[in-house]
């Protein structure tokens, strides 16, 4: 795992300040690949790539970055792992292509040499985002992976176009942009995190899951396409539903899943996996001890709260596998010294209460492997969500569109946060109807998963945008598929994703999703909900699988999720630092947030009024990052 960078400025820049830019702006990803570094310049063309190189595969110089292909013609600079890339090597080999090294990104720069872009891309099989120049062209092209797995963003800077693993990157050119995109917080204050194509920053944009970025020219526009969409794979028809039983549907998910599962386990470097003890990270630490000669090291954090700790749970499951089992406890005290550091290493603000557990697992896990294997992405694929019920309970699909502005104004009748003081029915009243509101079902999902309901209402002069998720919805069979759809088109990459990608490569852990190959995703996409949704339980078909591995009873139990006890931790162990964050006179002195509201959540959370726990965990981590990124007081930039 790698950290990339570049820049394409006008032609006949000098090489000095292109090598120089390049240089300043790959340092701050030295902690995304701490073995080696490089950079490839060509002044008459204008290009720079820069490389931080985290070694996996292939550990000699022989897989030094940027690399150039045989012929000369493309340069690649590359973040990612192609678990197929020995058998592309075996197609390659009959055909004239000759390596000198174990590397995958040898592999990959054959491979187009070979069949071209697109068609290279069709056959790879891994997570990836990286950066080509093709020389004869006088083009370049950014592409990430089908799920979104590996970040890239991109943007201006001045005359000349930037791009890297990591804002970072970005900001470390002397010309870029970093006002804020008071809008894109909006969106942040809604979901706790920022969707793609938007970015904290107004110079900025997210490169989207399974998209190229072309480029002819640092003063023309990109031009980008798509070559996998995940919306297209989950628009399940008829002619292309798995026609067979849960048992026959077990089985081909179970081939599947070992073959993923044991290309991910290919590493000239120590490996081992997370183990929370539920479904999908059993599942995933069982295929592989099931194609192991030694035990599987595994890893947990537990918390002393026990409506919050899994971890006796991972720990019964490690110990009837045979896993080496490792495992931390987390407290307050904790999290409240991880914050500052786990602010620095977030290019954006982040509000997904696990992030900080997440990267105190990744540190231990560091101290014994280099790459581990998760179970991301089991949720989304089999429906394995509490609030894909809730959703479904709550679905009227055909209520009248006379009600609805009935609907609308009865929840307004009475402010939300007055709500509680009158017991749960007025609660539970205004709930529903503002639900029924909704127009569509992603208005009413959006609603199920808001941080915040009226989000712009946080950042003055800032209007919330549409995201993908909401303009293009997902066209499916029945709720299930469309919401889990929805998922995937926007919550797992750039929540769940972000998350692992950070916290792993903030420690030089890199991290594998096997459960997200995307051969497994096209095979779930051809499931019916009937056979991952039974009795009011997801993930029927996956649990089938690990049944086979590991005894019932050791696995079935309420789904926890990886979370803390952040809304009493607010109120007692961090109350002080939440107090000083959202004080006042620092809000307005800031010019960014409405301190009014500001306050006004806080004391509502703070004095047991009403569970704000949301809203308030959002505001400290912005307010947290801010101070990490060196914000200046009313300037818009950090």
């Amino acid at each position: 795992m790698c950290g990339i960078t570049g820049i394409f400025a006008p032609p006949d820049s000098p090489l000095e300040i292109l090598r120089a830019q390049c240089r300043a702006m790959t340092a701050p990803l030295a902690h995304r690949g701490p073995d080696d570094s490089g950079i490839f310049a060509d002044e008459h063309a204008g290009i720079a790539l820069g490389h931080r190189r985290l070694s996996i595969l292939e550990l000699s110089p022989l897989g030094h970055q940027p690399m150039r292909s045989v012929t000369g013609r493309y340069v690649l600079s590359y973040n990612g792992e192609i678990y197929n890339h020995l058998e592309l090597r075996a197609e390659l080999e009959p055909l004239g292509q000759g390596f000198r090294g174990n590397s995958d990104t040898e592999t990959m720069l054959a491979a187009i040499e070979q069949w071209g872009l697109p068609g290279a891309l069709k056959r790879f099989v891994g997570m990836f985002a990286f950066a080509l120049w093709d020389a004869h062209e006088h083009s370049l092209h950014l592409v990430r992976d089908r799920l979104g797995i590996k970040p890239l963003y991109y943007g201006r800077a001045g005359r000349t176009f930037v791009f890297g693993s990591e804002l970072g990157a970005l900001r470390a050119h002397p010309e870029f942009d970093c006002h804020f995109n008071l809008d894109a917080l909006a969106l942040y204050f809604r979901y706790g995190y920022i969707p793609a194509p938007y970015s904290v920053y107004i110079g900025a944009r997210k490169l989207e899951p399974g998209s190229i970025l072309t480029l002819r020219g640092p003063g023309l526009e990109p031009d980008i396409t798509s070559y996998w969409d995940v919306r297209d794979i989950w628009r399940c028809g008829p002619d292309t539903t798995f026609p067979g039983d849960i048992d026959s549907a077990a089985d081909e998910l179970e081939r599947l899943l070992l073959q993923s599962v044991r290309r991910r386990m290919l590493s000239d470097v120590p490996l081992g996996a997370f183990l929370s003890g539920g479904v999908d990270s059993s599942t995933v630490v069982a295929l592989m001890q099931a194609q192991s000669s030694r035990p599987i090291k595994t890893f947990c954090i537990g918390f002393a709260d026990a409506d919050f700790d899994e971890s006796a749970h991972a720990r019964a499951v490690a110990r009837h596998l045979g896993c080496e089992h490792t495992e931390m406890h987390l407290d307050a005290q904790q999290l409240l010294d991880e914050i500052p550091a786990a602010s620095r290493l977030w290019d954006e603000p982040f509000a997904d209460v696990s992030l900080v557990p997440t990267l105190l697992l990744s540190r231990m896990a560091r101290q014994h492997v280099t790459v581990s294997l998760s179970g991301d992405g089991g949720d989304e694929l089999f429906s394995g969500y509490d609030r894909y019920f809730t959703a479904a309970a709550m679905h009227w699909p055909s209520a009248p569109a006379a009600l609805r502005p009935l609907a609308s104004s009865l929840a307004r009748v009475l402010p939300a946060s007055s709500l509680p003081l009158l017991g749960s029915l007025p609660w539970k009243l205004h709930w529903r109807t503002e639900l029924l509101a909704a127009h569509t079902l992603a208005e009413r999902y959006r609603f199920l998963i808001s941080v915040s309901r009226k989000p712009a209402s946080f950042i003055p002069g800032a209007a919330e945008p549409r995201t993908r998720m909401l303009a293009e919805g997902i066209a499916a069979t029945d709720i299930f598929q469309a919401l889990s759809g929805m998922d995937l088109v926007q919550y797992l990459p750039d929540d769940i994703l972000t998350k692992l990608d950070r916290a792993s490569m903030a420690v030089g852990l890199e991290g594998r999703v096997p459960l997200l190959d995307h051969q497994v995703v096209e095979f779930a996409a051809s499931l019916p909900t009937a056979l991952k949704v039974q009795n009011g339980v997801g993930k029927q078909v996956l649990r089938r699988i690990l049944h086979r591995h590991v005894p019932p009873e050791l696995v079935e139990r309420p789904k926890m999720g990886f979370g803390m006890p952040v809304g009493r931790w607010l109120r007692g162990e961090l109350r002080e630092w939440c107090a000083a964050l959202l004080d006042p006179a620092r809000i307005r002195a800031q010019g960014l947030l409405d301190a009014d509201m500001v306050t006004r959540i806080w004391n509502e959370h703070a004095q047991g009024k009403a569970n704000r726990q949301h809203e308030v965990w959002a505001l400290v981590m912005l307010q947290s990052w801010l101070e990490a990124q060196g914000y200046e007081q009313k300037e818009g930039r950090t």
